[in-house]
Formats: C-alpha cells, structure tokens, sequence
C-alpha cells in the first residue's frame, strides 16, 4: 500500500448480480486496497450461488463506448480484464487499449465456479492470437491455462511449462494458479522471463469459494496501480484471497462467495487439513 492518491483501474468485464464474481468482486476488492476502480460493462448475468441462470451480452459498440468514455477523462493506471464473453468484444476490447500505457492484466474467464460457460468456443482463437500479446499479466487456472496451451496439467513442473507458453504467445509474464490440483498444499507458479517464482499456502476446505480468480486479479490490479511490483502485489493479492476465504460470509446454498471486506469479529474457523493459522504477513496491520 501508499500514500500516493488512489490509482486508476480500468476493470472491463461481466455484472454479477449475485455479487461473488465479476464487476461486483473487482470494485470491493479495488475499495479494499484504496484504488479507484472505473468499469467497463462486457455482460449483464444473472446468477447466484447455485449458478448462472441467464446472461446478456452487451454489443461490442456499447463496450467500445464505455472504455472510451473512462480513458478519455479519468484515465487508467491498470486495465484489469474479466469476463469478455464473444469474439467481437475480445477484438473490440484489444482494439481500444492496444495503444495505452496502462498494465494490462487478465484474466482469462470461461467457467464459472458452477460449471456454467462464460466465453463462447469460437472465442479463444481471438483471446490467444489477439488480446494475450497485449497483456503484462494473465492469470488462468488450470483448465484455463489447459485449453490456452493445448497441454496437459497435472503436477507444478506443467504449471511451469504452460506458463512458458503462454510467454511465448507474448504475455509479460503468467501467474499459474494450482488450486485445481491435488494435495494439502496448493502451489502458484508465477512464471516470467527471469524466473518462475513458486509461492504454497495451506489448502482451504470450503465451498465458499466464488469469485476467487477475479478477486485475485483484481487485488493485483489494485496494487499495482498503487505502485507495487508485480511479484510483491501477486503475494499481497494471494494472502488477500487466503483470508477471504477464510472469512467467508457462507451466503446461499452454492458455492458462496468471499468476504471482500475482510472484517470479522473473532479468528474464523476453517479446515485446511491441519493448520488454522494465517500462513502470510503482509495484511496483518488489516486483520487485526
């Protein structure tokens, strides 16, 4: 964190009228970190925790319309990318911020955390060829980081070698997430010219889990907007995801979604399979 004015974040991607994931998780998690975020609209859902029941997409004019509207006036420190939904906002999206200074990270959503698709098939091509070459970040999971790469993902060295890849395909660098794979231990892998930085936490067993991947971007996003380098804001962004998990409000009967604000009254109770302490430091001035 700093005590410069708030930075800039453009987020551009899908509402969440549950409020777990999306538009809604991007600007709580900005808020919590003192970073402005402004948004640009890809998709209007309507979703809870159980799942996506129906989704809008807007057309890649009203899209256009909406980044211009904000990088014209206030401007963009980090452009934060979500949930883009078609072809045609992917090359709208890439067409807009191609000749902004702005850092760019992305994450590359297909599936909710209910199993629902959210970017149509005809999409990735556009997604790999077009939109990965302008970002300084992408953030997939792995079976984002599988259908991007065409390779198989089962242990961290294939974390490693996707996020190779997708260097190749022209991304700065690659946080590899491992919570899809299995072990008490889940693994990140940020992947970068210079190194691939391996980070652990202890595994959270809880179904409150929704939002997770746009509030770790986001929380990246934030902080890199206030000025913090990219592998320092990755580790500020996973403790921050860690203890949202955590913290969970355990709202609705799906999979609910995490508590943004990061306030609660007692040390929350949760299984990680063995230990229930907080395994990071850099929020503690927040949590206590």
């Amino acid at each position: 964190m700093t005590d410069s004015k708030a930075g800039r974040i453009l987020i551009i991607a899908g509402s969440d009228s549950g409020g777990g994931a999306g538009i809604q998780a991007d600007i709580k998690t900005c808020a919590a970190f003192g970073a402005y975020a402004a948004t640009a609209i890809t998709a209007v859902t309507a979703q809870n925790t159980i799942g996506v029941q129906k989704v809008h997409v807007l057309s890649p004019d009203m899209v256009k319309s909406q980044i211009d509207s904000v990088l014209s006036d206030i401007g963009a420190d980090v452009i934060k990318i979500g949930m883009l939904a078609n072809q045609e906002i992917i090359e709208t999206v890439a067409e807009a911020i191609k000749d902004e200074s702005a850092f760019v990270v992305l994450d590359p959503v297909m599936v909710a955390t209910s199993g629902d698709k959210l970017l149509e098939d005809g999409a990735i091509k556009a997604l790999k060829e077009i939109l990965i070459p302008l970002c300084d970040v992408i953030t997939p999971n792995v079976p984002e980081a599988e259908i991007l790469t065409d390779l198989e993902i089962v242990d961290v060295d294939d974390l490693g070698k996707a996020g190779a890849k997708l260097l190749e395909m022209g991304a700065y660098a690659a946080l590899m997430k491992g919570g899809h794979l299995k072990g008490s231990v889940v693994v990140d892998v940020l992947v970068s010219e210079d190194e691939n930085a391996m980070m652990t936490a202890p595994r959270i067993h809880s179904k409150h889990t929704h939002g997770t991947g746009c509030t770790l971007a986001s929380a990246i996003a934030a902080n890199m907007a206030l000025g913090v380098p990219l592998d320092e804001a990755v580790n500020i962004a996973r403790e921050f995801v860690f203890e949202a998990i955590r913290s969970a409000p355990k709202l609705g009967s799906g999979h609910g979604p995490l508590n943004h604000g990061l306030i609660y009254p007692d040390e929350p109770e949760v299984d990680t399979g063995g230990d229930n302490t907080n395994p990071f430091s850099v929020l503690k001035e927040m949590t206590d």
